[in-house]
């Protein structure tokens, strides 16, 4: 009974915060966003969901706190490497055909996945005709990414999957060490828009070459991912790539036939010439 209730009070709590703020979780998976709500409610010293509720309704600060439970902040420098010595081997060979370039990172978090492309598409060559767009809902998320400032502890980490990657130069060369924190250089942002865009109730924005995103389709219901891909598709110019996160597929999603497996185990595709 108890279990039922909770259940009734996140689906009154998911109503409320969008039509209060407009931000859309009501198609996230359940059993993820119920989780996080829970620990959202112990952490603010809440005894329901429906406390929670109306500390967030009556209180704006309250929203952007709670954001960082609603949305997943975990990245890293090029993680998951062979991903991204993937794109380095098999798909830059075939962006450099192109005169221009536009790339989305969609769900870019606090910005680790960005500068993984901008280092990789400097150390390749294509930075300069390329065009950055790096997008979350979480407008904390999206300042840490701007300002590129990281604990200099997960330098070693970040370092280690640049090699494994293929890097081509040191990760160190890209970044200043002082007082604990790695800064990224600022030039990496040049070619860089920084955006609010929700895949749950916002438009495609801009014709792209590449979309990366990854570990955000796990948290939507099966309707937002068909929503999110059908964005990804409507987005991407004749012939571009997807990349996915290593948990995701497209297979069981109503726009699956859109894409090829370009290189299945690091979870890319390209778009069909007809899609």
């Amino acid at each position: 009974m108890h279990n039922k209730i909770e259940d009734i009070e996140i689906r009154l709590f998911l109503e409320a915060i969008y039509l209060k703020y407009h931000y859309d979780f009501r198609g996230y998976a359940m059993a993820s966003i119920k989780r996080r709500l829970l620990q959202a409610r112990d952490q603010f010293g809440c005894r329901s969901i429906s406390m929670l509720q109306d500390m967030v309704l009556h209180d704006e600060d309250m929203l952007a706190a709670l954001m960082s439970y609603l949305t997943v902040q975990v990245s890293e420098l090029f993680r998951d490497p062979a991903y991204f010595r993937a794109i380095r081997e098999k798909v830059v060979p075939h962006l450099k055909t192109y005169p221009s370039l536009k790339v989305w990172i969609a769900g870019c978090s606090t910005g680790e996945e960005l500068y993984a492309f901008a280092i990789l598409f400097r150390e390749e060559g294509l930075e300069e005709r390329t065009l950055f767009y790096a997008t979350d809902i979480n407008q904390e998320s999206l300042r840490k990414a701007e300002a590129g400032v990281y604990d200099l502890d997960r330098m070693r980490l970040f370092t280690e999957n640049h090699r494994l990657s293929g890097g081509k130069t040191s990760l160190s060369d890209y970044y200043t060490a002082a007082y604990g924190a790695a800064t990224f250089d600022k030039s990496l942002r040049k070619h860089v828009v920084f955006s609010d865009h929700s895949l749950v109730t916002d438009a495609v924005f801009a014709e792209t070459q590449f979309v990366s995103c990854r570990n955000v389709l796990i948290y939507f219901n099966r309707d937002l991912q068909n929503r999110a891909v059908a964005l990804f598709a409507e987005s991407l110019s004749r012939k571009g790539f997807l990349g996915l996160g290593a948990k995701e597929t497209l297979r069981f999603t109503d726009h699956h036939d859109k894409f090829d497996e370009f290189a299945r185990e690091e979870r890319l595709y390209q778009k069909r010439e007809a899609a």
